[in-house]
């Protein structure tokens, strides 16, 4: 043995953790169900009959959930961020065109992971707070050859929503594009139609709108993505692990890949079926209403929202934090005074609250906008408190128009 290296000083995490539970109101992580978080807490024989019982719900549940038919949902030991790299691993290869539309930070990682499998990023940036124009997409198309579009569904960093996300699909495969999409903070928060769109790819974390666990992702590749690019490919993948043909041996051969993470695959069932069992259109329904509602509740106060409402995201909300505050200090005092978290941004000074899976709950929104108040007070900011609190409550009691 070293004597050298001496024994590290550690405290347990009960000395680490706040003595009250964080109320997780950011751009992800979100809270858990009770359900999902004891199935994380299991461990099985990842190879057994038992695993493969649950693998079939899960891919079963999958296709429901991305509104698929295709047989190709596979399940990514990784975060949101592995999936989007197996699904760009696969489907682009070297020298290949791909048009990256461009809204913000996560949308710019496509481009990324792009150029690292050696593809030729095309970056159509869009205007700043603002959704993609589908004129200007098909304007670009027709420069020459595109062998894929990337782009997300809704941009966290920057709270953008491409609300004209299936027409760009569709004209994706007018001019022979795969279309790759990000859906990381909207799947199952609002509709996505991978099928009737025409997608081939769909990527999303667990994180998020599934209220699932971070670190276990669900990326699902259409029919005719999976039979031109994975099925038949001969060269050596760079990746290995982020292999679908290997995966594939796991999700849909029950074969051996590696040691699957069986508790997180555990925790993504659950947090499947608690999806299925409310059903999507509820679903949406629910979360359209709650983010209305805050939304409401913010401006009522009378603080500014980031995005115009023909692009705003409702899954994350994005807060402009006036001149003389500052969003870490707002962020700050909310987690430490009352107990909730909140989200900063990449460099702008602003605020985000997440508006995903257990977030959108009443309880949650009275919670959280509160203490968004009381911590804007603190920072030396005016507003309208109580006229803030009945604007949400005055939304989340109005029906949804049908």
């Amino acid at each position: 043995m070293n004597q050298s290296i001496a024994i590290p000083s550690i405290v347990s995490l009960e000395h680490i953790l706040p003595e009250e539970p964080l109320l997780m109101m950011g751009a992800g992580p979100v809270p858990l169900p009770q359900k999902v978080a004891a199935a994380n807490s299991i461990v099985i024989n990842h190879l057994g009959e038992t695993m493969s019982k649950v693998i079939r719900q899960v891919k079963d549940m999958g296709r429901y959930v991305f509104q698929t038919s295709s047989s190709h949902v596979l399940g990514v030991a990784g975060p949101g961020s592995a999936a989007m790299e197996m699904a760009i691993a696969n489907l682009i290869r070297p020298n290949e065109r791909v048009l990256c539309i461009c809204n913000g930070y996560f949308s710019q990682r496509l481009a990324e992971l792009t150029r690292r499998v050696r593809g030729e990023a095309v970056i159509l940036e869009t205007r700043p707070n603002e959704g993609v124009d589908v004129a200007e997409v098909e304007r670009v198309l027709q420069t020459g050859h595109f062998d894929a579009i990337t782009l997300v569904q809704g941009e966290t960093s920057n709270t953008v929503h491409n609300k004209h996300l299936a027409e760009v699909a569709q004209l994706g495969k007018r001019y022979g594009c795969l279309v790759i999409v990000d859906a990381v903070c909207t799947l199952s928060t609002m509709p996505l139609e991978m099928d009737n769109w025409g997608i081939d790819a769909i990527i999303t974390g667990g994180q998020k709108g599934l209220s699932s666990i971070p670190g276990v992702s669900l990326l699902a590749f259409s029919e005719q993505a999976w039979n031109k690019k994975i099925a038949n490919r001969q060269e050596l993948l760079f990746h290995w692990c982020l292999d679908a043909q290997l995966a594939d041996r796991f999700w849909n051969q029950s074969s051996y890949h590696y040691t699957a993470p069986v508790s997180g695959i555990l925790a993504l069932h659950e947090a499947l079926r608690l999806v299925c069992e409310e059903t999507l259109t509820k679903r949406f329904g629910r979360h359209l209403r709650c983010s209305r509602a805050l939304q409401a509740g913010i401006e009522g106060m009378g603080l500014e929202l980031l995005i115009a409402e023909p692009h705003r995201l409702n899954s994350v909300i994005g807060i402009v934090v006036p001149e003389h505050a500052a969003a870490d200090n707002v962020r700050n005092y909310m987690s430490q005074v009352h107990k909730v978290e909140i989200s900063g941004a990449f460099g702008l000074n602003i605020l985000r609250i997440g508006q995903m899976g257990e977030q959108s709950r009443a309880h949650n929104l009275f919670r959280t906008l509160h203490a968004l108040g009381s911590s804007m007070r603190a920072s030396g900011v005016k507003l309208d408190l109580p006229t803030g609190m009945a604007e949400l409550e005055r939304v989340l009691s109005t029906p949804l128009p049908t």
